[in-house]
């Protein structure tokens, strides 16, 4: 009976079909400004509402310097069978600080209040930092992983967080092998395997990104790490090569017992398909590569990589969508044929090409050169980033910052001026992207100043945030 169901939906194809229209998106914020409070902005997203694409509600972190990144869920769909579950708090690790904020998005989710600040103590006595994604586990506990140890050196780990007593309880991962780097992970129980990723060294890429950091393999991983899930222990490790260089957002396919799924690789732009062999092995190809573009400023040609900095797939599993931070595009691929991603819709929203008026040299897949973005008046500085789809697949949200110190090197006058997100209208039925002229979010008029607006969550749960476990 549904009336004795826990959280979210019973299947993906559910949340697709079922899923009620999203409402609110609850959006991290970084403050430039080392002086303000990072926040959780509430936005209304509501066509039918007074306040319909405005920032309604500000749930502040109560301290400074805490570099709010990603988030997840006390519980997700993964608990779905059990009633006595709710999914009522979000849950914010912050990436310097080593704090995890609990904020109680269940007794007002127009206006959460704070609720628990895990101290970042807890997290370093069991020899981590730089907490990055969180989900919830079908035992109702949180795991967060983290990209380095106590003195912020790589180590890619687990913390695991008892989600009654919001309390630290130790770390994930057992046996001798500990990875490398860390940075996402997705886990799926019917093949006994959870996946992770990499970035790089936190106490180097904190400062900004150096091009002279990418071969140095102390600095900047290029890895998948394959846990078995039941024992918890690193099993096998894939080696991208250069071409996998920061292999950031995994995704499986949503279906709980695929056995595939993508990775982008963010310094080639370049997406690998991860998938279980005949023999029991994992495997990685890559699938999509987004060649570089050859630039010129000042009469001086370069490289200019795409930067894949976010991807996700449709809960139906029949697109995949990706960023690339420096061209400044958003791409829509179908992934019917996961071993040949078809691109079928693509968008241009700012990069470095309009930012820093660079005139392009070659361009092996467009011949069209990007314009400047104008929504309501306002140019769109810097380039889309996170990414946000509604559960049906129509309705793609778009912002803007990567990371508070990079974005202060790549895009100045973003820092300075404040991010934005967006809205794209989607065609399931055929592909393609089209901007919605009457959405925007402008991060720059904020009452604290400008902020930079990360990654995007609903209160019922959503396509990144939301694991689901097979029934048999």
């Amino acid at each position: 009976m549904s009336c004795c169901k826990g959280p979210g939906y019973a299947s993906p194809l559910d949340a697709f079909k079922n899923g009620a229209r999203e409402k609110l998106i609850y959006v991290v914020c970084v403050q430039p400004d080392l002086n303000q409070q990072d926040y959780l902005a509430t936005v209304d997203v509501d066509p039918e509402s007074s306040t319909y694409s405005q920032v309604i509600h500000r749930t502040y972190t109560g301290s400074v310097g805490d570099e709010l990144h990603h988030s997840g869920w006390n519980v997700c769909s993964s608990c779905h069978d059990n009633p006595d579950l709710k999914r009522n708090l979000i849950i914010l690790p912050g990436l310097h600080s080593c704090k995890v904020f609990a904020i109680d998005v269940g007794s007002n989710p127009r206006k959460p209040v704070l609720h628990k600040v895990i101290d970042g103590s807890e997290m370093r006595s069991v020899n981590c930092s730089f907490p990055h994604t969180a989900h919830c586990l079908a035992s109702g506990d949180i795991m967060i992983s983290t990209m380095g140890d106590k003195n912020e050196n790589a180590k890619g780990d687990f913390v695991l967080i008892d989600a009654k007593t919001l309390k630290v309880t130790g770390t994930w991962t057992k046996g001798e092998k500990v990875a490398k780097f860390g940075y996402d992970f997705w886990y799926q129980p019917y093949h006994d395997v959870m996946i992770s990723s990499e970035w790089g060294t936190p106490k180097f890429f904190k400062t900004g990104f150096n091009p002279d950091d990418v071969s140095n393999s102390e600095r900047y991983g290029t890895s998948l790490n394959i846990y078995k899930w039941s024992t918890r222990e690193l099993q096998q490790v894939i080696d991208l090569g250069a071409d996998g260089c920061a292999p950031l957002e995994i995704r499986f396919l949503h279906d709980p017992k695929s056995s595939e799924g993508f990775v982008g690789c963010a310094v080639e732009a370049n997406v690998y398909r991860f998938y279980k062999s005949s023999d029991g092995a994992w495997k990685a190809e890559k699938v999509i590569d987004i060649p570089a573009k050859i630039v010129q400023t000042n009469g001086v040609e370069s490289k200019l990589n795409g930067l894949i900095s976010d991807i996700l797939l449709s809960l139906d599993d029949k697109y995949l969508y990706l960023s690339c931070w420096l061209h400044g595009d958003v791409r829509q691929y179908d992934i019917s044929n996961p071993e040949q991603p078809k691109l079928t819709g693509r968008i241009s929203l700012g990069g470095k090409i309009i930012n820093d008026n660079l005139k392009v040299i070659e361009d092996k897949e467009f011949q069209e050169i990007p314009k400047p973005v104008i929504i309501k008046n306002k140019q769109l500085l810097g380039a889309p980033q996170m990414l946000q789809l509604s559960l049906d697949g129509k309705r793609l949200y778009v912002s803007s910052s990567l990371y508070s110190p990079w974005d202060k090197q790549i895009y100045p006058n973003m820092a300075e001026q404040g991010g934005w997100m967006i809205k794209l209208d989607v065609d399931i039925e055929n592909g393609g992207l089209k901007l919605d002229p009457d959405f925007l979010i402008d991060f720059g008029s904020e009452p604290n100043g400008p902020v930079l607006p990360h990654e995007m969550r609903y209160p019922g749960g959503d396509c990144t945030s939301d694991i689901w476990v097979a029934k048999d």
